[in-house]
C-alpha cells in the first residue's frame, strides 16, 4: 500500500464568526466524504455556514496538492472538527430598563483530508 494513503493534511479557520452549533450541521453533512464531492455539495447548500466550510476543505485539498504532492481527486476527508472560539458579549435593552445579554459566537473550523 502506498505511503500517501496515510499521509494526513489539515487546514485551519480560526474565529469564524458563525456558531459551532451551525457549522457543526454542515460539517456532519460532508463527513467521511471525497474531496471533489463535498465541495459540490457545499457549492448548492442554502447555510451561510457551507461557504467556510468549503474554503477550509479547498484549503486542506491545496495543501495535499502543492505541499505534498497528493493527487486532489484521490482525496477524502478524513476528520472535520467545529470548535468552539471566544465569544463577544453584547448587551440589548429589555422590558423595565433591564438588560438582556447577547452572545455572539464564534469558531475554530479543522478540516483533515488523506
Amino acid at each position: 500500500m502506498d505511503v500517501s494513503s496515510y499521509l494526513e493534511v489539515h487546514a485551519r479557520a480560526r474565529n469564524v464568526r458563525r456558531s459551532p452549533r451551525k457549522i457543526r450541521l454542515v460539517a456532519d453533512a460532508v463527513r467521511g466524504r471525497r474531496v471533489d464531492e463535498a465541495l459540490a455539495m457545499l457549492r448548492f447548500m442554502p447555510n451561510h455556514a457551507a461557504r467556510e466550510v468549503e474554503k477550509v476543505i479547498k484549503s486542506a485539498a491545496a495543501n495535499a496538492e502543492n505541499n505534498y504532492d497528493l493527487d486532489a481527486g484521490s482525496l477524502t476527508i478524513h476528520r472535520i472538527e467545529v470548535d468552539e472560539a471566544m465569544t463577544l458579549k453584547r448587551f440589548k435593552p429589555g422590558a423595565h430598563g433591564r438588560v438582556k445579554p447577547r452572545l455572539k459566537r464564534a469558531s475554530h473550523i479543522t478540516a483533515i483530508v488523506r
